[in-house]
């Protein structure tokens, strides 16, 4: 018998007996996708069909149940997207399942062997101790190569550790890709010279499949920090094939474009903490970028908390990440976010520090203010 993993359904149902046969129809619909009075007996219906292993009522006072549901590892075959199709792949179609937790196993960790940096490097890299990390991004899109590589220069006086390129930024005629990166790492260079500091570079390889992964390679190459892609735009597996890579080495950071339906419903998708911490860490991300509270967006504060918690919790020996918020981060915001999130988090501030006067005494009075000092809104 091979080891199993187990998944943590929410099912939304009017009693016990309808939930019971929604998690019983999730365990044939994820493995055999048959009748159950059809599977056949012995290995598939022992090993490869779904098993329930549990079945309780929802705790946090929503209409259903909570089911565990265990997979054996060989419904897997050493696939990683594959493993993600057992997760939760018809049954996504369906309405009101949602996945809470994803239970890990020997072979889905050497499967997954997780973030090659992590927290510890990527504060290694901004050349920090246990405090939070910065990061900002340039923008908008349109602007031409030598505006937005002013902009990087001045972000990386500023003190910011990591800047970005906008996840809009692609390989526009306004700026195209090769000459975005290498004008950036340039003059975020300039401005590490100036100030001692070691500001990283960081840009987006979101893109076609047969360019994302020269555009890793054309970054290392080029000198940036790490690189940033959108998983949900590009596939999942892009993210943990270039964490594995030998041949690559740089810190990967995941935008959240184009997931907002896995998390947004109530009842559907995945948990917000299963989706930004497990399944990042599981893909090899070293940062995942989120929308924070209080923003544009409508994450709750206490989803928002539980994301960070996941990214940085123990899970089975992984690497903790770091849990990026964004979206409407403002001088306003930060007090509070120090409270929800404690130093264990990378500020991502774009917009706010855009509409100052002086973006440079902006970025250092942001330091300020995210590591406690005194300051005074530019």
């Amino acid at each position: 018998m091979a080891p199993r993993f187990t998944v943590t359904y929410f099912i939304r149902a009017a009693d016990e007996a309808e939930a019971r046969q929604r998690a019983l129809d999730i365990a044939l619909e994820q493995t055999v996708e048959i009748p159950r009075d059809v599977v056949p007996k012995g290995y598939v219906e022992d090993e490869i069909l779904g098993r329930l292993e549990s079945l309780e009522k929802d705790a946090e006072g929503r209409p259903g149940y909570v089911a565990a549901i265990s997979y054996s590892e060989d419904d897997i075959g050493g696939d990683f997207l594959q493993f993600l199709n057992i997760v939760f792949g018809n049954s996504s179609i369906k309405p009101g399942l949602k996945v809470e937790e994803i239970g890990l196993s020997p072979g889905i960790l050497k499967l997954c062997p997780g973030p090659r940096h992590g927290m510890d490097g990527l504060r290694a890299r901004a050349g920090i101790g246990a405090m939070p990390l910065m990061m900002s991004a340039i923008k908008p899109v349109g602007l031409p190569t030598r505006d937005l590589a002013r902009l990087a220069h001045d972000f990386a006086l500023g003190g910011m550790h990591y800047v970005k390129d906008d996840h809009g930024l692609v390989d526009q005629p306004t700026s195209p890709f090769s000459e975005r990166l290498r004008a950036c790492v340039d003059a975020v260079g300039e401005a590490n010279a100036k100030t001692g500091g070691k500001t990283s570079f960081v840009p987006n390889i979101t893109g076609p499949a047969t360019a994302i992964l020269e555009r890793a390679r054309q970054a290392e190459e080029a000198g940036a920090g790490a690189v940033m892609l959108a998983p949900a735009l590009t596939g999942y597996d892009v993210v943990r094939t270039l964490a594995s890579d030998p041949g690559f080495s740089l810190p990967i950071v995941c935008h959240p474009a184009f997931s907002g339906a896995n998390v947004v419903s109530a009842d559907c998708g995945f948990s917000h903490r299963a989706f930004f911490g497990t399944l990042h860490r599981l893909m090899g991300a070293d940062a995942a970028i989120y929308p924070n509270y209080g923003g544009r967006f409508g994450f709750s504060r206490d989803e928002c908390r539980s994301i960070a918690s996941a990214c940085t919790g123990e899970l089975h020996g992984l690497k903790a990440i770091v849990p990026a918020p964004g979206g409407g981060v403002n001088f306003a915001r930060v007090p509070d976010m120090r409270d929800a999130y404690g130093p264990d988090v990378m500020y991502l501030v774009g917009g706010a520090l855009l509409q100052m006067p002086d973006l440079v005494d902006a970025c250092r009075k942001l330091a300020d203010a995210v590591n406690g000092k005194d300051y005074t809104i530019p």
